[in-house]
């Protein structure tokens, strides 16, 4: 998915819990006015991290303007490669890549994107160069790659994870800090050959900024036990997420340092969304 902006949903406090709220009309509109209850949330998403430097007028700012609530859940994406290409590790990966200087293209989902990112990370910290080749979302670049057209790509888990156990994409690493749950044979890029490399695909909750520290700790209390219901769970794991379920701190925190670093990848990179 190419990264644009920040997607809005509306939760209504009820006494019964969190329940989204129906699509806004008119009369509903002039009744939420009246309902002191309601707060509209951010369903922010890794995306984001690098929206403020992609582009040059953005419109809000991801760390002033928003409360963190909660970061949900995370999944790793998956450096896979055509089975043509001559590379059964990352190591070999850059030695080809090395090898073939310019050479090697790599797909993503648009430029800025999650997978557009972390193939630039990937050749910094490599000394390598690839070329990028963005599509108009993740679905056609995945189809580039299964059809070959595209060599390599850092794409996401629950886009490859079932092309990769089928043969038709080879799966060389994962790029979290640990081996992922879903494909725990896949060894990470960290510990393959760049240590220190990690980029997560992650969804988060967040309400404006201003809202009551009470507010806040419900929506935070209630998004963390929805992620323990059987149902969300299994839907979790057969998608390749993790659940997680932070404090509005540990977001917070989270939140500066993903800005920050990716921050310098797309100045780095030179790359822009507008």
């Amino acid at each position: 998915m190419k990264c644009t902006k920040v997607c809005l949903i509306v939760l209504a406090m009820t006494p019964a819990g969190i329940a989204p709220a129906p699509a806004p009309t008119s009369e509903r509109r002039s009744r939420r006015k009246r309902r002191p209850t309601a707060t509209r949330c951010s369903w922010a998403t890794s995306c984001t991290r690098s929206t403020s430097t992609l582009y040059s007028k953005l419109g809000y700012d991801f760390v002033k303007d928003f409360a963190p609530v909660s970061l949900l859940a995370s999944t790793p994406n998956i450096v896979v490669v055509h089975p043509s290409v001559p590379a059964k590790s990352v190591k070999e990966l850059i030695a080809l890549s090395k090898a073939r200087p310019g050479q090697l293209d790599f797909a993503s989902s648009g430029s800025g994107s999650s997978a557009h990112l972390a193939g630039e990370l990937f050749s910094s910290m490599a000394g390598t160069k690839m070329n990028h080749i963005p599509y108009k979302g993740g679905g056609p670049a995945v189809i580039a790659l299964v059809g070959g057209q595209v060599s390599v790509g850092f794409a996401t888990t629950p886009s490859v994870i079932q092309h990769v156990k089928s043969g038709r994409l080879r799966g060389l690493a994962v790029t979290s800090a640990q081996r992922s749950p879903s494909t725990p044979d896949l060894p990470t890029v960290s510990e393959s050959s760049l240590p220190g490399y990690e980029v997560l695909g992650w969804y988060g909750l967040l309400a404006p900024s201003g809202t009551s520290k009470e507010i806040v700790s419900r929506l935070h209390a209630e998004s963390v036990k929805s992620l323990k219901l059987p149902d969300v769970k299994d839907r979790l794991d057969a998608t390749g997420f993790e659940p997680i379920g932070t404090t509005p701190d540990q977001f917070g925190s989270y939140i500066r340092t993903e800005v920050e670093k990716w921050s310098k990848v797309v100045k780095a990179a030179g790359v822009r969304a507008d």
